[in-house]
């Protein structure tokens, strides 16, 4: 496996398992404004690009040719894991990916399926992400916070934190 591969296998392996990502994009005023989008994935491909439908009368569709800087923040408390990804997004015109993605679930937001005239593709391929990823049962961080607290040093080792570079 290359490092290319290895670094999209690790990435994937974060966030598979959680539904959503908050998707982040600055309005055209400046502001900040984060939506909850459901990553359509399989898997991260060679191009390091998460695909999500949006409607393209949306918001998010809107401001993407404007200024496509985005952050997709991804979180499963349960398993103390946390991933940031920075990226560029834009709306693709790809009906083969939107055909491959399509599934039961997206016709409760496109009803006409993935012809219907209202959803766009959006892609966001990733440049970089980092993230945190605690393995420690919650006892062990819990111990490691109690003698952080008693010695008044931070706790140590509480788990993976790094940075990817994706593309």
């Amino acid at each position: 496996m290359t490092q290319h591969e290895s670094t999209h296998a690790k990435l994937w392996d974060l966030i598979e398992d959680i539904r959503f990502g908050m998707f982040t994009h600055r309005h055209p005023g400046g502001g900040l404004h984060s939506h909850p989008l459901t990553t359509q994935n399989q898997s991260i491909d060679e191009d390091a690009t998460l695909y999500f439908f949006v409607p393209r009368s949306g918001e998010v569709a809107s401001h993407m040719a404007a200024d496509g800087n985005v952050n997709l923040a991804y979180a499963h408390p349960g398993k103390d894991r946390y991933v940031s990804i920075t990226g560029t997004a834009r709306i693709a015109q790809d009906p083969a990916t939107v055909e491959r993605l399509w599934t039961k679930m997206a016709e409760a937001w496109f009803p006409k399926g993935p012809n219907d005239p209202d959803l766009a593709l959006l892609a966001v391929r990733i440049e970089e992400a980092e993230y945190w990823d605690v393995t420690d049962s919650k006892m062990v961080q819990l111990y490691k916070m109690a003698k952080a607290a008693v010695t008044g040093k931070p706790p140590q080792d509480m788990g993976e934190h790094a940075t990817l570079k994706v593309s």
